[in-house]
């Protein structure tokens, strides 16, 4: 089936893609940028235990490269120096072409030097480990969820950031987090703006320990995990 993807404006005056494969839409229409900064910045990965020497993300789903930039930008934002040393990891099984990532109005936002490392995201190639800035690994995996492996006791972040339960179901079933678990440091935290119930169930059925946590632009509530 053919993916027909369209940029789309959102309340914030960011773009997020609408896909045609899962109908539905890469961020939420009430705001494509402030979402994913409040999901997966805040109460993600400004909030990771200061204990980890290092970060070692695990994102499903690329995208637009929106949760990847934004953790740069974090990262960057007291010194211009990545601190602690970041390693970010992002399964895509549909990567979207460089033709709609420059339709994206993400760099109206940034500053000129963030703006540039955007473009440096979407231009490392795929399947191989990039250094975007010193301290901060890029590695892009072209593929899914279901054949992606790690070494236990390696991740402590994980953004869960597919499509709605209802759009892509297999992404959400139990014998995910079951894999995912022992990949998992003790302490790593999994953060997803989905706070669907059997999700939750799911994650608890495989160890981890879910706490409700307030949602974004007028969700009720996101889902925050530890292992």
């Amino acid at each position: 089936m053919i993916n027909k993807i369209e940029v789309k404006m959102t309340k914030d005056g960011s773009h997020t893609l609408m896909s045609s494969l899962f109908d539905d839409s890469y961020h939420a229409h009430n705001g494509a940028m402030s979402e994913s900064e409040y999901v997966y910045i805040q109460a993600g990965f400004e909030q990771l235990s200061a204990t980890f020497s290092e970060v070692n993300i695990l994102e499903l789903g690329f995208g637009t490269g929106m949760n990847a930039i934004l953790t740069l930008r974090s990262a960057l934002a007291q010194t211009g120096r990545v601190e602690r040393p970041i390693r970010f990891t992002s399964i895509e099984a549909y990567p979207i072409p460089m033709e709609l990532v420059e339709q994206l109005n993400y760099k109206a936002g940034f500053t000129p030097e963030i703006a540039a490392l955007f473009d440096k995201l979407h231009q490392a190639p795929w399947d191989c480990d990039v250094e975007i800035v010193p301290g901060f690994m890029l590695h892009k995996v072209h593929g899914k969820l279901q054949s992606f492996t790690s070494a236990e006791n390696s991740i402590n972040l994980v953004y869960y950031d597919a499509f709605a339960p209802s759009k892509q179901p297999e992404l959400w079933q139990q014998d995910n987090f079951d894999r995912l678990f022992p990949m998992m440091q003790q302490q790593a935290m999994l953060v997803s703006y989905c706070a669907n119930g059997q999700f939750k169930r799911n994650l608890k059925a495989s160890g981890f320990t879910v706490k409700a946590y307030p949602g974004a632009l007028g969700r009720r509530e996101m889902t925050r995990a530890w292992k």
